[in-house]
C-alpha cells in the first residue's frame, strides 16, 4: 500500500544520496579487490592517489551512474519484498519472531539480488575494471550496457549471481534482523508505538555496519566473478579457492 510506496521512494532517494557520498570508497574497494595479481596499489590511500593523478577526481566516480540508475529499482525490490514477506509472517499482534525477521530479510535480499543487484553490480565492476585498461572501451552507462550485452548476451550481466544471492541474502538477513530487533526492543512489544526518525536512522546505521562486517569475504568473491576476466572461474567455489 501507501506505506510500502513511501518506503520504496524514501529508500531509493536515501540510497542515491548514500551512493554519491560513499562511491569513491566503493570504487577504491573494487580496484583493490581486482588488483591482487597486478599489485599496482600499495593500499587504500595509494589507490585513491594514483586514480586522481591519472584521471582526476572524476576518476573516483567512474561507474557511479550505474549504481544511481539502479538505486530506485533495488530499493523497490528490497522494501517491497520485505513488506510482502512480513505481511505473511507477523503474529496476531503484528510482531515478527526473531526467526521470521531473519527469513524475511533473507527473502528480500535474494529478491533484490536476482531482480536488481546482480546486473547492476556486474556492470559497475566491468566499468571500473575497464578503466584499468590502457584503452577504456565504455563511453558511458548506456554504451557500456549495450557493449556488454552485445558481447556476452543478457547472461553477461548475470555473472556472479550465486555469490551475489549469498551476499545480498545474508546482508539483508543481518540488516533487517538487527533493525527489526532494535525497533522491537524500543517498542517493548507494542507495534503501534511510534519511533522518532533520528532513532530509526541510528538503528539503520547499526544494522548497516553489522551487515557489512558479516559480508566482506563474499563481496571479494562476487567482485572477482563480475570483472572483465570473470570467464577464468568455473563457478563460485573455484573463485573462492
Amino acid at each position: 500500500g501507501n506505506k510500502t510506496l513511501k518506503g520504496i521512494i524514501a529508500g531509493g532517494i536515501t540510497g542515491g544520496i548514500e551512493i554519491c557520498i560513499t562511491y569513491p570508497t566503493e570504487y577504491v574497494k573494487t580496484q583493490l579487490q581486482l588488483d591482487e595479481k597486478v599489485g599496482k596499489y600499495k593500499g587504500i590511500w595509494d589507490c585513491g592517489k594514483q586514480t586522481v593523478q591519472e584521471r582526476g577526481v572524476r576518476g573516483l566516480y567512474r561507474g557511479l551512474s550505474v549504481l544511481l540508475y539502479g538505486s530506485i529499482p533495488k530499493s523497490a525490490v528490497r522494501f517491497g519484498a520485505f513488506e510482502q514477506f512480513k505481511k505473511q509472517a507477523v503474529d496476531e499482534k503484528g510482531n515478527l519472531s526473531p526467526l521470521s525477521r531473519l527469513l524475511c530479510g533473507l527473502g528480500a535480499g535474494v529478491s533484490e539480488a536476482i531482480l536488481a543487484v546482480t546486473p547492476m553490480e556486474t556492470v559497475k565492476v566491468k566499468f571500473i575494471a575497464d578503466q584499468r585498461s590502457a584503452n577504456p572501451q565504455y563511453k558511458g552507462f548506456f554504451h557500456g550496457v549495450r557493449s556488454i550485452i552485445a558481447a556476452e548476451g543478457i547472461s553477461g550481466t548475470y555473472r556472479g549471481l550465486t555469490p551475489t544471492i549469498m551476499k545480498q541474502g545474508s546482508n539483508q538477513a543481518i540488516r533487517f534482523y538487527v533493525i527489526e530487533t532494535l525497533k522491537d526492543w524500543y517498542r517493548e512489544g507494542d507495534p503501534n508505538k511510534k519511533i522518532a526518525k533520528p532513532l530509526i536512522g541510528l538503528f539503520g546505521g547499526i544494522a548497516g555496519a553489522a551487515s557489512v562486517l558479516g559480508n566482506t569475504p563474499l563481496d571479494v568473491i562476487k567482485t572477482r566473478m563480475q570483472s572483465l576476466d570473470a570467464a577464468k572461474y568455473k563457478n563460485t567455489w573455484d573463485c573462492e579457492i
